[in-house]
């Protein structure tokens, strides 16, 4: 498969790839430095649209908006270069650190996990669309990737520090997860299991942070194959383009290419002859 290298910011930690179905563009972000990109597929055209507090994660609001998670537990409505809103000042059990990947599910909920800048375990947040935010789970190494299955019955999370993806029950009426359990164990010397999406058949693709690749994975969590990287930190994948049939990863280490690869931090576009499904938009406040 041809890999082609889109947009180049050596980001320290390119992450989040989102596509927006209206727009038909990817945005993504840069969480250590504090940048969100976008990027015209149909141009090539590239631009950094924000700068700021540190961005782990985004979603787009149903009205065109983005809910942007970022430093200890902020989560803020922007629009055009502007904060126009605040959801959550601050979470004072997050004043260390962060949130790190989020995902809104069907119902317009957000799904929010945490890490930290002292080596203390993460957590898992739902945030409801009246603003009520509740945790979730409790002490994990680092929360990462996230994904609902094909029939909506059930959510997968990544813990990365563990090597573990998870799946819960989930409960699309309540957004209650119930019953977490192992789904796949990945190998402590294949890099550590990090932004995660769906295809249109349920297979999973998990990238890997220091494994040079993104896995595919059966809807039973079955190893089926890979794509490999001459990057070292593979750390997202989604589906975009018109028809979802482009594969679009973020990679990390921009500040370090003599060691993770001289396209370290850069955007790459994967045609796998394979189709996504559409995110979710949020609806936080609406």
């Amino acid at each position: 498969m041809e890999l082609e290298i889109l947009a180049d910011y050596s980001c320290k930690c390119g992450e989040n790839p989102l596509w927006h179905k209206t727009e038909k563009k990817l945005y993504w972000t840069d969480i250590e430095t504090g940048r969100l990109f976008r990027l015209d597929p149909a141009t090539g055209k590239h631009e950094q649209i924000y700068y700021g507090p540190r961005v782990g994660g985004f979603t787009f609001q149903a009205d065109g908006s983005l809910l942007l998670f970022r430093d200890k537990g902020n989560i803020v409505l922007w629009r055009d270069g502007k904060e126009i809103k605040t959801i959550v000042k601050e979470i004072p059990a997050e004043a260390e650190g962060r949130f790190n990947d989020v995902i809104a599910d069907p119902e317009g909920r957000v799904f929010a996990g945490t890490l930290t800048d002292t080596g203390k375990p993460g957590r898992l947040y739902r945030l409801d669309r009246d603003g009520k935010l509740t945790l979730i789970v409790d002490g994990v190494g680092c929360c990462n990737g996230m994904a609902f299955t094909a029939d909506l019955k059930k959510m997968y999370f990544t813990d990365s520090m563990k090597f573990v993806i998870y799946v819960f029950d989930y409960d699309r009426k309540t957004g209650a997860l119930t019953n977490q359990r192992d789904f796949i164990n990945t190998p402590k010397d294949g890099g550590y299991p990090d932004g995660m999406t769906i295809d249109g058949k349920g297979d999973i693709w998990s990238a890997r942070w220091d494994g040079n690749c993104v896995v595919q994975y059966s809807a039973d969590g079955k190893e089926k194959g890979k794509i490999t990287f001459p990057v070292k930190k593979v750390s997202s994948v989604i589906f975009g383009g018109p028809n979802l049939d482009e594969m679009y990863l973020t990679t990390a280490g921009g500040e370090k290419k003599n060691e993770d690869g001289q396209a370290a931090g850069a955007l790459y576009r994967v045609k796998a002859g394979v189709k996504g499904v559409p995110e979710f938009d949020s609806r936080i406040g609406m």
